[in-house]
C-alpha cells in the first residue's frame, strides 16, 4: 500500500516466512528454537543448495525468509528432515514435494561462500518485549528513538574493524507479539516497568557481518555465523536487515565468539 517513492528501496523478490516449531507446538507456546539450533538442519543445507535466506529472530521465536521462487528447492531440501506445513485459512496443511515440484531441477552445487568481515562494537544491547496493551504508553518515546535520536548513517566503506559503537534499534510486531532490540543506554529512557526481558536480564553484544552492504543474492551469510556458534553450543539472536546481518550473543561469550569466527576466516 506504500506509494512508489524515490526514498524507498524495495528488493525485487517476494519472500515467504518459515518457522521451525518443536513437537508441533505453536512458537508462542514454546521456548524459542534458536538460530544456532536450526543451523545444521535448516540454514546450512539451504546454503549448500544455493538458497539465499534472511533471518529474523524475535523475542518469541526465529523466522527464516526465503524467496518464493526458491520454494521447490527449499521443500526438497528440508523434506527429509522435517514435516512441512503451510497455512491455509488459519489451518496447517501438510506439504509434499509433489505440491511444489513443478519442473524442479536440482540446483548446481554452490560455490564456496564468501567469508565476510565481522565487526564487534562495544555497544551493549537488550532484547525486550512489551505487552501490546501498554504500547501506547511508550509510543511517543518509540517515535523519538526511531526518527529523531540517531545521526545519519556512515558512508559505505567508512566503517572500520575497530568500530567502537553502532546505532541499532529493531522493532518487530508479528501476530500481535512485539520484539525490541535497543542499546542499554536507550533502554534507560523507557519506563522499566513496561519493558519485559528474560528473568536473567542479560545484556548482549553484537557481531555485524559485512564491511559493505550485502545484497540479497548471496547464500551462506547466515551459515557463516550460525554454524560455528552451533558447534560451540552458543546461542545467538540474529537479525538480517536490508544492508547487513547482525548476530547478538550473550555478553560474557563475545570473546569466544570472535575467536571462533576469526579461526573460521583463517
Amino acid at each position: 500500500e506504500l506509494p512508489p517513492s524515490e526514498f524507498m528501496q524495495v528488493a525485487d523478490s517476494t519472500w515467504l516466512v518459515l518457522s521451525v516449531v518443536s513437537n508441533g507446538r505453536a512458537p508462542s507456546g514454546s521456548q524459542a528454537t534458536g538460530v544456532t539450533k536450526i543451523a545444521r538442519s535448516v540454514i546450512v543445507p539451504l546454503a549448500e543448495h544455493h538458497v539465499s535466506v534472511l533471518m529474523l529472530s524475535t523475542y518469541q521465536t526465529d523466522f527464516i525468509l526465503v524467496r518464493e521462487r526458491d520454494l521447490p528447492v527449499v521443500i526438497h531440501t528440508l523434506a527429509g528432515e522435517f514435516d512441512i506445513y503451510k497455512e491455509e485459512s488459519g489451518e496447517c496443511v501438510p506439504v509434499t514435494c509433489d505440491d511444489v515440484s513443478n519442473g524442479f531441477l536440482k540446483p548446481k552445487p554452490a560455490a564456496s561462500p564468501t567469508l565476510h568481515p565481522v565487526q564487534s562494537p562495544q555497544t551493549r544491547f537488550c532484547v525486550l518485549t512489551v505487552a501490546p496493551d501498554t504500547l501506547p504508553a511508550i509510543a511517543t518515546m518509540l517515535i523519538d528513538v526511531l526518527f529523531y535520536s540517531h545521526s545519519p548513517p556512515r558512508e559505505a566503506g567508512a566503517s572500520s574493524q575497530d568500530l567502537d559503537s553502532i546505532t541499532f534499534f529493531a522493532f518487530s510486531l508479528i501476530e500481535g507479539y512485539i520484539s525490541i532490540v535497543m542499546d542499554a543506554e536507550t533502554q534507560k529512557r523507557f519506563p522499566s516497568d513496561l519493558l519485559l526481558t528474560s528473568s536473567t536480564g542479560e545484556l548482549w553484544r553484537m557481531v555485524r557481518i559485512g564491511g559493505q552492504p550485502l545484497g540479497f543474492d548471496e547464500c551462506g551469510i547466515v551459515a557463516q555465523i550460525a554454524e560455528p556458534l552451533a558447534t560451540a553450543d552458543i546461542s545467538a539472536y540474529y537479525i538480517s536487515t536490508f544492508n547487513f546481518d547482525h548476530a547478538l550473543v550473550p555478553e560474557e561469550g563475545i570473546t569466544e565468539v570472535i575467536q571462533l569466527l576469526q579461526q573460521r576466516q583463517e
